[in-house]
Formats: C-alpha cells, sequence, structure tokens
C-alpha cells in the first residue's frame, strides 16, 4: 500500500519561499543543459464549448529521482470571476518504482517557480548596478516578479504599466500597502521599458513592448506569450539583444517571440546565444558588455515544476502538511 499526499496552494506558498525557488530553478536549469531531465513536448487541447485549454506536460528526472507532469487547464475568463486563469496540478510518482507520491496545487506552484526562473535570468544576465524594474502586466504573475525580481537586484524603482489602467493602479497600491516600496504605475509602456530591467506577463498575442522604448544596458524577461503564433515583443526587441532561453528545444518548438522573427528573416536559430543552464554552467557566456540588452525567452519547462514539486512534497512530508490518502 502506498499513501498519496495532496498538498494545497496555501501550503505550497508557505513551503516553497520565492528566494528558496530561486535556488531550486538554478538547480533545474543546469541539469536541464546537461540532459539529466527528458522532456516531452507540451500537449495543449481545445476544449469543447469555449476557449478554454486543457494542458499536460510530462517529464522525468534523474536528480531529484521522480517523473511525472502539470495537468492544467487554462480559463481566460476566470480572472473577471476572481479565480486563476491556470487550474490544476502538479503529479508525482516515484522513479524506481512508479508509486504516485503526491498531488501538488499548479497555481501557486506555476506563479513562483515562472517568477523565480525570471529571477534567476536576471541575477544571470542583468548589469549588477541595476536599480529600476518595468513590468508589463497587472496580474498574478506581475505581483510574483515584482517579489522575485527584487531578491535578484537592488530594484529601487518598480513602474507597472497593463492595457487597463485601473488594475496598474490597484496593483500598485496592493504592493505599496504590502512594503513594497517605490511602485507606481504608468499610463505610458515607453517609461516602464525605459527600466534597466523590463518584464512583460500579458496575455497579450501581439507586440506590447517596442525595441525602439530599450535603454542601451536593459535586461528583458519575456514570459506571458506561450505559443508559436503569440508575442509581446516586436521584431526590433529581438534584433537589438542578445538571447537566451530556458530550453532551445521548446523555444523553437513554441516561442512566437522567436519563430515570428524567425519566419520573417530578422533573426535565426543560431542566434540563441545560450540555455540560462548553459550560462549557469560556465559553457555559454552571458552579458558581455554593460551596454548590452540581454532578453531571456521564458516559456517554463515541467523540469521547473518537478523540481519545484519535488521540493514542496519533502517539505510536506518532513512537516505533516497536506492531506494523504491510501492507494
Amino acid at each position: 500500500m502506498s499513501t498519496l499526499r495532496v498538498v494545497s496552494g496555501a501550503d505550497v506558498r508557505r513551503l516553497l519561499p520565492v528566494g528558496v525557488c530561486i535556488e531550486l530553478m538554478a538547480d533545474a536549469m543546469r541539469a536541464v543543459s546537461a540532459g539529466q531531465f527528458a522532456i516531452a513536448p507540451r500537449l495543449f487541447t481545445p476544449l469543447i464549448g469555449g476557449d478554454a485549454v486543457l494542458g499536460l506536460m510530462p517529464g522525468s528526472s534523474r536528480k531529484p529521482p521522480v517523473y511525472g507532469a502539470k495537468v492544467i487547464g487554462l480559463h481566460p475568463g476566470n480572472p473577471a470571476r476572481g479565480l486563476p486563469w491556470l487550474q490544476g496540478f502538479v503529479v508525482l510518482f516515484d522513479a524506481d518504482r512508479g508509486t504516485p507520491l503526491a498531488l501538488i496545487e499548479g497555481s501557486q506552484l506555476t506563479a513562483i517557480r515562472t517568477a523565480a526562473a525570471s529571477a534567476l535570468a536576471t541575477r544571470v544576465l542583468a548589469r549588477g548596478d541595476a536599480v529600476s524594474h518595468g513590468v508589463f502586466g497587472a496580474g498574478v504573475q506581475a505581483a510574483a516578479h515584482v517579489e522575485a525580481i527584487a531578491l535578484a537586484r537592488d530594484v529601487r524603482r518598480v513602474l507597472i504599466w497593463a492595457r487597463s489602467p485601473a488594475k496598474a493602479q490597484a496593483l500598485a497600491a496592493r504592493l505599496r500597502s504590502g512594503g513594497g516600496g517605490d511602485v507606481s504605475a504608468t499610463t505610458d509602456p515607453r517609461e516602464a521599458a525605459a527600466c534597466d530591467i523590463v518584464t512583460t506577463v500579458t496575455g497579450a498575442s501581439e507586440p506590447v513592448l517596442r525595441g525602439e522604448w530599450l535603454e542601451p544596458g536593459a535586461h528583458v524577461n519575456l514570459v506571458g506569450a506561450h505559443t508559436p503564433t503569440t508575442r509581446e515583443a516586436d521584431d526590433e526587441v529581438i534584433r537589438r539583444s542578445a538571447l537566451y532561453v530556458d530550453l532551445r528545444d521548446s523555444a523553437l518548438r513554441e516561442a512566437g517571440d522567436l519563430l515570428i522573427p524567425m519566419r520573417s528573416g530578422i533573426m535565426a536559430a543560431s542566434d540563441i546565444v545560450a540555455e540560462i543552464g548553459e550560462v549557469l554552467a560556465a559553457a555559454a557566456p552571458g552579458r558581455t558588455d554593460p551596454g548590452q540588452i540581454t532578453l531571456y525567452k521564458s516559456l517554463g519547462i515541467v523540469a521547473q515544476d518537478l523540481v519545484a514539486a519535488d521540493h514542496v512534497y519533502r517539505a510536506a512530508c518532513e512537516q505533516g502538511v497536506g492531506t494523504t490518502a491510501a492507494l
């Protein structure tokens, strides 16, 4: 008989501090680039009768010795109902016996690990003297990225732009009231784009960030778009930037921010400098000049989910957190 542990979103938040998760993402990205994960292509299936999508992201790991999948529903109408647009969980199995170990709530885990991965890329690529952070978007990921990026650099000013000015203002006010420091909303995207660090976490399908707005020496995290036909950055952003990714294979399958410029001849696959894991392993260069614009295209990969979920599972077992069921 085996025991399955179910861990809620509230417990995920407590067991997975973003600072801890940044280090977990560093371990995951090194392992990915070293070939220590098997990562299958993601599957997204539209649901009947609406615009929601079912997603399946399977993979396996040598260390930690687990395999599993993230199973999610993407419901664009949920934020208007006060619910996360991403619903689901990560399921973990023991790699040796195939025993189901845990179901870990997926919305909170995804928010934390995505922001932590961007913070890791920022730590690796941004200028050491970067002090301002421009955020495009005002949802869950925007708030998570403000917190996480502040752990990667000494951020003294945050500017938030969103297609809904009211949402940008509300998020800025909430972050200030929570001790977030100098956080303000702007109605001019060029102001947010002129920051030392620029992060896009929108649901846009067409560019909201333009290359002509970026200052020399900026670091950009492109996070929101995750299909071959959608993007948040225009061609000029890509043309001006040194390009980094989480995983080449998935980026060249799914990242519209890169694939659309590739189709128009703005860039080639060979223009991707490296995976973040390769930079961490000193197998590829990071930033080479203070005036260089660096760009991290984040799709998110199941290796990040598995490493974060394994940490949550082990911490939950140690602390007796979660609900257990005999199988």
